[in-house]
């Protein structure tokens, strides 16, 4: 958050974290940051250009909150700036998103379907759950069945039932709003993957200076 001062007047700017734009647009201070101010000057602040998306930038482009404060020092001389919070915003360049074919999808969705159920199988030859089934079969009714299905099948029905509970999803439909443990390492790997963003540009940012 940015603490901005203006002719006795306090202007709050607070950078968002990571926003997503088309090629070749031109990137406001609003589309960057969060501004609370008086009209006049927030007309002003909200519609400075920070930058345009050119052909030669990569997907990814982080914008330091130094340059913002540069930017905003240069229209608004008698301005003091006070920095909380995140210091870059990382840009993500977003083409325009392509329909994925059908057999593609089917494709997929078969080598997912497969993989997972050869998983499931080998865990299960591991440890030995058919003969694990065939011996609770026998301590309880006293008889040897080669196939109890009496506890093959809940078990089928209740792992299946399990997963979708675990993963708190079915195809669309969320059960609660509590994220699954795939949406939590989704949400971690791409933390990580803003913090290396965001370190690369830094060191690549000071190797500029340093060939200049």
């Amino acid at each position: 958050m940015w603490e901005v001062k203006v002719m006795e007047k306090t202007v709050y700017i607070s950078l968002r974290h990571r926003i997503q734009v088309r090629p070749k647009e031109v990137i406001l201070l609003k589309n960057i940051a969060q501004i609370i101010a008086d009209d006049n000057v927030y007309e002003q602040l909200s519609n400075m250009t920070v930058c345009e998306v050119t052909e030669s930038d990569q997907n990814m482009i982080v914008i330091d909150e130094m340059k913002v404060i540069r930017l905003i020092t240069k229209k608004f001389q008698e301005i003091e700036i006070q920095t909380l919070g995140p210091s870059q915003v990382i840009i993500e360049v977003v083409s325009k998103k392509r329909k994925v074919s059908l057999p593609l999808f089917i494709l997929v969705w078969f080598l997912l379907f497969f993989g997972a159920a050869l998983a499931i199988m080998n865990f299960h030859e591991d440890v030995s759950m058919k003969i694990v089934q065939q011996r609770i079969y026998t301590i309880i009714t006293g008889e040897i069945d080669t196939k109890p299905l009496i506890f093959q099948i809940p078990y089928s029905i209740g792992l299946g039932l399990g997963m979708i509970l675990f993963f708190n999803h079915l195809f669309k439909k969320r059960f609660n709003e509590e994220p699954s443990p795939l949406e939590v390492e989704m949400f971690n790997y791409q933390l990580d993957l803003d913090n290396y963003v965001v370190m690369h540009e830094n060191k690549e940012s000071i190797r500029d200076i340093d060939d200049d």
